[in-house]
């Protein structure tokens, strides 16, 4: 019987990336035959994928017209995110579960939070600019802030939302508060964990782009810059395409840890 479902699961899975291999070829067909064939929009406007391809090439090794190659721009932009994104993660989980677990902890910082929480991490640019100048430490302060929002939020909803029988079951066998926090609360709250740092890994990208389009001298939304300034559409698709496949390698890294770590390290 298991060996039945696991060869479901396989063909479902199979069945899941042929679809999404066509999907993709669909949509490149369909851009090609728009603009190369039937040209519905000017080249300079919306290039073909063939022209957007053939600009990714050079800039694997040119530094026209932006003054750095692709993988350079790439490594600083992967560079700013990863700092940003960790050291949010790092404050803000252990923060929300503290919030959530302990009350005097929820009350002295909840007041600070709630003040926090609503302002749109774009708004923070200007004042980062102000204080660390047009650096790295002005963009991983932003996309820290992007990201610790949604780090502490999700979890302190995974601690609160712990089910108060399996706590009394942990004190019926003479468990402490600390290790009803660490056994039975914190295992309990990590799908809502790792839900929110999916969450803050895109608000990470979209604050790191956002601070590059604005104030930046390197980094894939400084590339996008310079193309909008230049015209050139292909430099802007291209690094927005970066972009995106950038988030589907992290994302496929980001399931297999939460696999692991959430689901015993088993298929479902």
């Amino acid at each position: 019987m298991n060996t039945e479902k696991i060869n479901t699961a396989k063909k479902q899975k199979r069945k899941y990336q042929i679809i999404s291999v066509l999907s993709v070829c669909v949509f490149l067909l369909v851009w090609y035959l728009a603009t190369a064939v039937f040209e519905l929009a000017p080249s300079y406007s919306l290039p073909s994928p063939v022209k957007v391809f053939n600009t990714f090439l050079t800039k694997l090794h040119s530094k026209a017209p932006d003054g750095a190659t692709l993988p350079k721009h790439f490594i600083s932009s992967l560079q700013v995110a990863m700092l940003g994104y960790l050291l949010g993660a790092v404050i803000g989980v252990p923060l929300g579960i503290a919030m959530g677990w302990f009350k005097t902890v929820d009350k002295i910082v909840r007041p600070v939070f709630d003040l926090i929480k609503p302002i749109p991490p774009i708004a923070l640019i200007p004042v980062m600019i102000v204080v660390f100048g047009i650096s790295i430490k002005a963009k991983a302060v932003l996309i820290f802030f992007s990201t610790v929002i949604p780090c502490i939020t999700n979890s302190y909803s995974g601690i609160r939302q712990t089910k108060q029988i399996h706590l009394w079951v942990s004190q019926t066998f003479g468990a402490s508060n600390m290790q009803m926090l660490f056994t039975v609360a914190s295992p309990s709250a990590l799908p809502m964990i790792f839900a929110g740092l999916r969450v803050a890994m895109g608000s990470s990208w979209m604050a790191l782009v956002a601070a590059e389009l604005l104030a930046s001298t390197s980094g894939l939304g400084y590339l996008i810059s310079i193309g909008r300034s230049l015209l050139r559409s292909d430099l802007i698709i291209v690094g927005i395409l970066c972009l995106g496949m950038i988030n589907i390698v992290l994302t496929a890294i980001f399931n297999l840890v939460e696999k692991r770590f959430v689901r015993g390290g088993k298929d479902e």
